[in-house]
């Protein structure tokens, strides 16, 4: 049963493969570090850069009290919402999160936390499982930043894309 759901869970993934990625030089973080993100990405000319704007999550219990944590969830949960709404927003592009060539990542410190800071390990939990898979290796060029606040009460995460698409190639 774990073979199968594994299989699928696969199969839904490669849509966010890229078509487009071969002609993308993603360079890999000096001295060997395995993070998953590229130091620097080289799009050669001919190039389409594609500015996609910030996505944040949709609210994980939208019954809950609007700008609760029950209402929106951790950082985890919203950052997995936010990269499924990437994903729904990028398969209608005909793109994949393999033509990602940088991210900012905008995070509020989780009200959870003790010491005032974003949940910077909830995040990479959710981005994880988008980047850097066998079904998904290419790593974008990334920042994350801590902010105040975002567009709603509670919201803690927002993620904004830059992709490349060939000029010739089918949109």
């Amino acid at each position: 049963m774990k073979t199968l759901v594994r299989a699928a869970l696969l199969l839904a993934l490669l849509p966010a493969a890229s078509v487009y990625a071969d002609d993308v030089v993603r360079y890999p973080l000096l001295g060997g570090s395995k993070f998953p993100i590229a130091r620097a990405v080289e799009v050669p000319a001919g190039t389409e850069l594609i500015f996609h704007s910030g996505m944040t999550p949709s609210p994980k219990d939208p019954s809950a009290p609007k700008g609760t944590a029950q209402y929106w969830g951790d950082t985890e949960t919203q950052a997995l919402s936010a990269f499924n709404n990437i994903k729904a927003s990028l398969d209608q592009m005909g793109l994949g999160f393999g033509d990602v060539v940088k991210m900012t990542v905008f995070l509020v410190a989780d009200p959870a936390s003790k010491d005032g800071r974003m949940d910077f390990q909830g995040f990479m939990e959710a981005y994880t499982q988008f980047f850097g898979t066998p079904a998904q290796p290419n790593l974008p060029a990334r920042s994350a930043v801590q902010v105040a606040n975002l567009a709603a009460p509670g919201m803690l995460v927002e993620v904004e894309v830059i992709l490349a698409r060939p000029k010739n190639a089918a949109k």
